[in-house]
């Protein structure tokens, strides 16, 4: 009798991902989490790339990292090339908490400069993760293209990341110092302050970057 009752829940847990109330969805994402199961992972992956609902999307995560990553890994992966910018990002998120390396090759140059932030911001998390200690300067080389992107979030984000990768970011951040564009300069003095005082705050740095700026410019006029 136990298997039917088991067939059973297992059927009310995948439908319920579907659900219209967003709690159902949750309920049923954490009942998967549970009691996880490999049948169950490619359907956690089908709904990360379509759920609406944040909270949901969490869980989700949370239930694929319960699953074995040899499971896992490789159909994250798979979700990287999707045209769906959601389907892209989530599985990205997953694979920084799932932290399984041998993710790293699959994140490109092009995913960490993705034309859209969430992509990026989820990608420039995943690499600070994944990335192996060689291959740290060639990342920071390619975050440095990002600087100066984006609103307030996204260029937190990036410093962030940046800083994550210690003192291989100095030489490029350095020279973005000097970049022309002064959106790209004034990003990378902030980064570079944040990451000599970590509890100055982004906001501080930026204004200190823009002193800095002002007083830079006065000077060379004089």
């Amino acid at each position: 009798m136990a298997m039917p009752e088991e067939n059973t829940n297992t059927t009310r847990a995948l439908r319920g991902l579907e659900d219209d109330s967003a709690s159902v969805r949750l309920q049923a994402v954490l009942a998967i989490g549970t009691t996880p199961d490999p049948s169950y992972v490619d359907k956690l992956i089908e709904r990360c790339a379509v759920e609406p609902d944040f909270y949901v999307r969490d869980m989700l995560t949370w239930a694929l990292t319960r699953h074995p990553a040899s499971v896992t890994v490789p159909k994250l992966v798979e979700q990287l090339g999707s045209e769906r910018t959601q389907a892209r990002s989530q599985a990205l998120h997953t694979l920084s908490k799932v932290g399984d390396r041998r993710a790293w090759p699959a994140i490109t140059r092009e995913l960490l400069t993705d034309a859209d932030d969430e992509v990026a911001r989820s990608a420039w998390r995943a690499a600070v993760v994944l990335v192996p200690e060689d291959d740290k300067p060639g990342l920071a080389e390619v975050l440095a293209t990002q600087l100066g992107r984006g609103g307030r979030e996204t260029r937190l984000s990036l410093s962030r990341a940046l800083i994550a990768l210690g003192e291989v970011i100095l030489p490029v951040l350095r020279a973005a110092m000097t970049d022309p564009d002064p959106g790209v300069r004034l990003h990378a003095t902030a980064t570079e302050r944040l990451w000599r005082d970590p509890e100055a705050g982004f906001e501080f740095a930026i204004e200190e970057a823009k002193r800095v700026s002002v007083l830079g410019t006065a000077s060379h006029a004089g």
